[in-house]
């Protein structure tokens, strides 16, 4: 199955959406500031526009990319899960997650990254994934582990010696 736009995928507190143009100031910044320095950034408002329309795009281009992360009780956007597509043959699909400042410790980049991680092995049936995680990031290592995510020493990097590869493996289907 092909998709070309992210699918709304609905948890128990959270909606996992297409991204709208209205998101886009909240993700410009959050990559504006310092709280981006594990995900790339900080970054130019330009560059953010680049990041912001990829994740959206990629879903045309691969059938996988970014959903928004909307709060159900109150329709807050709150960060992002996505699917990545590798840029260079060394890096494998990744699994990565976002939340903006104040949403952090109730649980919901676990839920979002976990609804995203069972669309991935359900839906688009993948095997393994990565996720990569810078080490200083000590809340998205904990996270990697909840997901039952095993640092992978011998993973590549993408050339970023600090980085860590956390790998989700999927058990084969009961016989």
């Amino acid at each position: 199955m092909m998709l070309t736009s992210a699918p709304r995928l609905q948890t128990e507190r959270l909606l996992l959406r297409a991204y709208r143009l209205d998101d886009f100031e909240a993700f410009a910044r959050f990559y504006g500031s310092d709280r981006s320095r594990y995900a790339d950034g900080p970054v130019s408002r330009a560059v953010a526009w680049n990041w912001f329309a990829a994740g959206a795009g990629r879903w045309a281009l691969t059938g996988y990319g970014a959903w928004a992360v909307e709060r159900g009780e109150d329709g807050a956007f709150i960060g992002i899960v996505s699917l990545n597509h590798p840029a260079t043959p060394d890096m494998e699909r990744e699994l990565g997650w976002l939340l903006w400042d104040g949403f952090e410790g109730h649980g919901y980049a676990t839920e979002a990254a976990q609804a995203a991680k069972d669309f991935a092995t359900g839906t688009l049936g993948w095997q393994g994934f990565v996720s990569y995680i810078s080490q200083d990031n000590h809340s998205s290592v904990r996270l990697a582990g909840r997901l039952g995510a095993k640092l992978d020493a011998q993973a590549s990097k993408q050339g970023e010696p600090d980085t860590l590869v956390y790998r989700h493996s999927v058990p084969p289907p009961p016989a």
